[in-house]
Formats: C-alpha cells, sequence, structure tokens
C-alpha cells in the first residue's frame, strides 16, 4: 500500500480492556519508528489526598482505585503501614490474608480470560459473540469467576471493594462451617480451571518474544502472592540469547526498601501516567515474570497443567517469553490459586482473634503483593500520632507501559514485514497486542484513539 505524506487514523476506543487511553504509531515508509500508548484519563492523585490521614485509612481508600483488584492494593497498604509500625501478621490471618488474595487472582484472571483476551483467538467481537459459538466455555469461565467472587464475599465482606480487612488481619473471621462450604464450591471449580488451562493451550498463538527485564516477587518455598522480595529475571540481551528465549537466567533480589532505588517513575509528555524504569532498563512485571522467578514452586497440578499445555516444565526452569502465551499463565495461576485457597481451607483453624493491634510510630514502611497484572508497591511515611506525611503507589500497569510499547512496535512492525495490512488491520493487531497485557489502565491514573502517522512512500 501507498501512502504519501502523514495519515491518521482515529479509533473510539480500545474494547475489552480497563481505561481509556490512545496509541500513536509514527511510520516511515514502512518502517515502525515509534510507537507511543497515551494515557489520557485525568489523575488520580491517591497519594496527593492519602496525605494528612490516619494511618489506619490506606487500606480502606486505596482499595477504591479498583473494582477488579481492590484486594491488591488494600494488602499492599496493611503490609507497608504494618512495616512501618513494626507489626507482622501471622498465623491464621495472615494465611486468610493469601486465602483472600487467591480469590483475587481467580475472578480477575478468569475475567481476563473468557470475556476479554479469548474472543481475540476466536474471532469474535466480545464475549457475547464467544458466546454463540463458545457457549460452554464462556459459562466455565463465570462459574470460576463466580469462586474467586464467593472468596471474596466470605473473607471481604463483599466481591467489589471488600470492607473486612483491617490493618492487622480482619474484623471478621469465617468459621470452619462457611470454610467447608466453600471448599465445596472450589473442587468444582478446580476441575474447571484444569479443562480451563487445556482449552487455552490449544489456541493458535503467533511467534513472538520480549525482550524485557522481568520482575517479580519470590518467596523462598511457595509461588510470590501476597508478599516477598523484589526479584529481577534479566532480558535475554543481557546474555545474547533471542527476544523469545526460554532458557531461564540467573535471578538478582534486591531489599524491598530499596525499591524506589532500583524502579525510577519518570513523567513522559503523552501520558498522565508516570512510567518506570527498572535499573535504567525496560521491565516487564506480572504472570510472565511470575512464572519465570517462581514457575518451579506451583502447586504439582498446576505445574503439571503448564507443562502439558507447552510451557515447559518450570521445575526445570522453563521461561514463557511469548506475550500471546501469557492466556495459558493466566489459566495456570487460576488453576494454581484454586488449588491453594483449598489447601489453605483444608488447614484452618479458628484463631483467638481476628487481628492484632498496629499502634503508630513514626516511621518509613514498604510494601509489596503480587496484583493479578503484576507487582504493586506502597511506601508510607508517618508521623508519631500516625498521620500519613507521604504515599507513593506504583502499579504494575504504569511499570509495563514501556514494555508494551516496546511490544507494539515489535508486532507492528512484524506485521508490515510479513504483507500490507491496511489501517484497520493494523488497529487490530494493536489492540490484541495491549490485551495480552491485561492493562488495568485506571489503576495507573488510570484504549483507543489509534493515530497512525505515516511519511514517505510504501
Amino acid at each position: 500500500m501507498t501512502h504519501r505524506g502523514s495519515r491518521v487514523l482515529h479509533v473510539g476506543s480500545l474494547a475489552r480492556v480497563e481505561g481509556e487511553g490512545a496509541l500513536h504509531l509514527s511510520l516511515e515508509g514502512r518502517t515502525v519508528t515509534g510507537a507511543r500508548l497515551a494515557i489520557y484519563e485525568p489523575p488520580r492523585f491517591f497519594e496527593a489526598f492519602l496525605r494528612g490521614r490516619a494511618h489506619t485509612e490506606p487500606p480502606d481508600l486505596t482499595s477504591r482505585i479498583c473494582g477488579i483488584c481492590p484486594v491488591a492494593y488494600q494488602l499492599s497498604a496493611c503490609r507497608a503501614i504494618e512495616d512501618a509500625c513494626g507489626i507482622t501478621v501471622t498465623g491464621q490471618p495472615a494465611a486468610l490474608r493469601r486465602l483472600l488474595y487467591c480469590g483475587e487472582w481467580i475472578e480477575s484472571h478468569t475475567l481476563h480470560i473468557h470475556l476479554l483476551h479469548a474472543p481475540d483467538f476466536l474471532g469474535a467481537d466480545g464475549a457475547v459473540d464467544l458466546a454463540r459459538t463458545h457457549r460452554a466455555d464462556v459459562e466455565r469461565g463465570l462459574r470460576l469467576k463466580q469462586a474467586g467472587n464467593a472468596i471474596l464475599e466470605l473473607l471481604g465482606g463483599r466481591a467489589i471493594h471488600p470492607v473486612n480487612v483491617r490493618l492487622g488481619g480482619f474484623h471478621r473471621l469465617p468459621t470452619t462451617a462457611e470454610l467447608r462450604l466453600l471448599a465445596e464450591q472450589l473442587r468444582r471449580a478446580r476441575d474447571d480451571a484444569a479443562q480451563t488451562v487445556r482449552w487455552v493451550a490449544g489456541f493458535d498463538f503467533p511467534d513472538a518474544g520480549c525482550d524485557h527485564d522481568l520482575l517479580a516477587l519470590a518467596e523462598p518455598d511457595t509461588y510470590a502472592i501476597e508478599s516477598g522480595t523484589p526479584t529481577v529475571m534479566p532480558a535475554p540481551s543481557t546474555a545474547s540469547l533471542p527476544a523469545d528465549s526460554d532458557r531461564a537466567l540467573p535471578t538478582r533480589p534486591f531489599p524491598l526498601h530499596t525499591f524506589g532505588d532500583h524502579v525510577a517513575e519518570h513523567q513522559v509528555p503523552h501520558s498522565t501516567a508516570l512510567h518506570s524504569r527498572l535499573d535504567g532498563r525496560r521491565h516487564l512485571t506480572g504472570p510472565l515474570a511470575r512464572y519465570a522467578v517462581s514457575g518451579r514452586l506451583l502447586a504439582p497440578i498446576a505445574r503439571q497443567a503448564a507443562q502439558d499445555a507447552g510451557l515447559g516444565d518450570p521445575a526445570q526452569g522453563a521461561v514463557c517469553r511469548n506475550p500471546y502465551r501469557s492466556i495459558i499463565v493466566r489459566a495456570v495461576e487460576v488453576l494454581h490459586a484454586v488449588d491453594e485457597a483449598l489447601r489453605i481451607i483444608d488447614t484452618y483453624e479458628l484463631a483467638p482473634t481476628p487481628y492484632v493491634e498496629v499502634p503508630p510510630r513514626a516511621a518509613t514502611g514498604h510494601g509489596a503483593t503480587e496484583a493479578p497484572r503484576g507487582l504493586l508497591y506502597h511506601r508510607y511515611t508517618l508521623d508519631s500520632s500516625g498521620t500519613v506525611t507521604d504515599a507513593v503507589l506504583v502499579p504494575p500497569t504504569a511499570q509495563n507501559q514501556g514494555a508494551i510499547e516496546d511490544d507494539l512496535r515489535r508486532q507492528v512492525q512484524s506485521g508490515l514485514d510479513r504483507g500490507e495490512p491496511t489501517d484497520a488491520e493494523l488497529t487490530a493487531l494493536c489492540e490484541r497486542a495491549i490485551r495480552n497485557h491485561d492493562p488495568c489502565i485506571s489503576c495507573s491514573t488510570h484504549f483507543l484513539d489509534l493515530t497512525v502517522e505515516r511519511a514517505g512512500n510504501s
């Protein structure tokens, strides 16, 4: 196709993602010279209005940042403030926090897999269209989401913006009878989750790779969810490997309290969300990063499912760097979360008290958890009365924007190299590439106005 001068294409909004933004592509002939993910939603100002609040308030306030992953914000805030106050939550309240987080992983990943991402692989316009041709698969996804919501409702008090979480634990603990009833639903969900892995493993995946450092939390003996140490797996380029290399490289942990020394935020002209660099390089958080760093620690049923789905054996250090296959990793994580939830319920004993007191002190605390979309970091500074004097929140989507832009550039260039895609085909390719990362644009400040600028002849 031939375009002289510049060409601008506008698309109303990106379907099947959370939030609004725009993409600007610059093409010089048949070469992509720039790809910018422009997030134009107004800033949320959460960090500003957290200042001056009591130290007990951030868990409830920050949970309102996102209706899909409120638990991530609640528990990251709890961990940071408890760290500042010198309190560690242990025993059954700590186990129940992990159970609550499993519920969020189940419902969030399932929403993305079945309603937002699968239509791309199956030629459907959306979930309603997909239900016409794959009704049983969509119904299975809805059952899984109900199971995740059931965990949130029991432990959190409600499925959206839970109200039962507090500093030091919970306002109320569940009874053993309530958890036994929940376990019955989860045992059925485990079968549904295993079937979902097999389903998505059969999709047709384009060849692609991502050459980014991977950042995820890591724990010594468990697949990190609600706690851990930030751990980096370097990009293949550091070892002269191809971008789609499935070889694990040595990981590098760093203390959580030095997070701000490693992950530096900066403003870019085209976005109201801050971008982040890890030690000066692009990085990616989320399922691909977690699987690379800790895949060997998945529950046996999930690890075997990953291997059967073609991801390799994580116990042998298999790494997935194809962003299109992230849907398989998410399905494996759902299976792990369901199995982990059942393990926690099986060992539950009612604690004597639902929480420990968290008296304030003047200090700075750090907290991080693995939101469904990646590592979420909170830092709070308190004065002696417990008033928040400073707050920093670094969500995963903001960290991932640089990697998303690079993936867009790579995949659009690949499309141009293979043929002569129309503007409509380029738009569909861009939307699909972005949905691979399941961005929660609203969390990052907060797609798609697409601007394609063409110069020269192709």
